[in-house]
């Protein structure tokens, strides 16, 4: 028979007793990462995502880890908890945040594109220049740098003109000789109305020629205001420097309307028109889509590299669009039209593919769908959707993405055409 000391047993029984120990921790650790996210879900009324990469989801503020772009806050709260299957609801805010934006299923064409590289430049039909009206020294510039915006009225430059002195003196002595003297046989008023318009033929105001007349006085310089509106594209002289009449003092240019330049292979300049609908893709701006129409299609070659010259007008009424930007010029030159979704608002993976549509009360619900072969913008119907249906064509990953972090992975079980 063995026998154990009590040293023996002590032993045996603490490291039974830690073994044991370290079993509940083994137990309660399983799944850390789990209880911490559904601990953190129920706790927490708000999380916080990428716009760029929503399937981002932190508990705090901060940078996304993708992107370093700020992540937003999405409150749970509310309607953003508000699902029932895959509806998700979500306020004007959330909206708003998530830059969802809709369209509504309707005819398009879906037949074949091209898509030209090209790039913004100034409208030049709406350039302007201000010229000196008459010679002198430039006392001082008060337009001093290219992107300057000018309006008509708006001071310019000073000048000092010996000749706009002798003018000004003409002037306030025809006044003067009208108020003093009374010879029947001197028409002073018709003296007076040629001085004046002398004076508004080298550039003064009517305004500042009642000064004039109001103050009695030549100054010694005379402020030379705009008779232009744009923005500055280039100035052509420096405080200091003499004038001369016709000389041009600068140059503007107006941005509300914009040409966009591409160049085409000799055998495709025949396909396009003038005055043909086109769309414009700015990349610069987050891939925003333009109306543009053909203005111009150049009859001539270029002489080193045999391709022909195509001008696009686009509008730019809020001023983002800027010469020197990349543009990519989508025309259509196949005339399939059929009911089509636009591409962007089509989420496809090894199961199918789907669209998020919005409900009659503001609701948001997936809906699979089955669409044919038709170009970048927009894909043809073949079922699932009918028209007027109103499909999410930005922030539609964003919705998905919300959707399986609260239902879980597979979106696309049980949904029907």
């Amino acid at each position: 028979m063995i026998k154990f000391n009590n040293h023996t047993i002590a032993f045996k029984t603490v490291s039974l007793f830690c073994l044991a120990f370290l079993f509940l921790i083994s137990l309660n650790s399983c799944h850390p990462k789990a209880k911490q996210q559904a601990v953190v879900k129920a706790q927490n009324k708000a999380y916080y995502t990428c716009s760029m990469h929503p399937q981002v989801h932190e508990d705090h503020d901060g940078n996304c880890p993708i992107c370093s772009m700020k992540l937003i806050k999405v409150e749970l709260t509310g309607t953003m908890n508000n699902m029932a299957g895959d509806k998700i609801i979500l306020t004007a805010t959330q909206v708003q945040l998530a830059a969802i934006q809709t369209d509504t299923v309707k005819e398009q064409n879906t037949g074949n594109e091209k898509t030209l590289t090209g790039t913004v430049t100034t409208d030049e039909t709406g350039a302007q220049e201000l010229s000196a009206r008459l010679a002198g020294r430039i006392q001082r510039l008060f337009v001093r740098a290219v992107g300057e915006k000018i309006t008509i009225g708006q001071p310019v430059y000073s000048l000092y003109s010996e000749d706009l002195q002798e003018a000004e003196k003409e002037y306030l002595l025809a006044k003067q000789q009208q108020k003093l003297l009374h010879n029947p046989d001197v028409d002073y008023q018709q003296l007076i109305v040629a001085a004046e318009s002398k004076l508004q033929l080298w550039g003064l105001a009517l305004s500042q020629i009642n000064s004039l007349a109001a103050s009695g006085k030549v100054s010694a310089s005379t402020v030379v205001l705009s008779k232009i509106n744009g923005t500055v594209s280039d100035i052509a002289v420096h405080e200091g420097d003499y004038v001369t009449e016709g000389m041009t003092i600068l140059k503007a240019q107006s941005l509300n309307r914009l040409w966009v330049e591409a160049q085409l292979y000799a055998n495709e300049a025949g396909i396009y028109k003038v005055n043909d609908l086109v769309n414009v893709s700015l990349p610069d701006l987050g891939g925003q889509i333009i109306k543009g129409k053909v203005g111009f299609v150049n009859p001539e070659l270029s002489e080193t590299s045999k391709v022909d010259l195509i001008r696009i007008s686009i509008p730019n009424t809020q001023g983002l669009v800027r010469p020197g930007m990349l543009a990519y010029i989508t025309i259509g030159n196949g005339g399939v039209h059929t009911m089509a979704v636009p591409a962007s608002a089509v989420l496809t993976d090894g199961r199918g593919s789907k669209v998020w549509i919005k409900n009659s009360d503001g609701g948001f619900s997936p809906k699979m769908i089955k669409v044919g072969s038709g170009n970048q913008n927009y894909l043809p119907i073949i079922s699932g959707l009918s028209p007027g249906s109103i499909v999410v064509t930005n922030g539609a990953y964003l919705l998905n993405s919300e959707a399986i972090f609260k239902n879980g992975g597979d979106q696309m079980a049980g949904m029907k055409m």
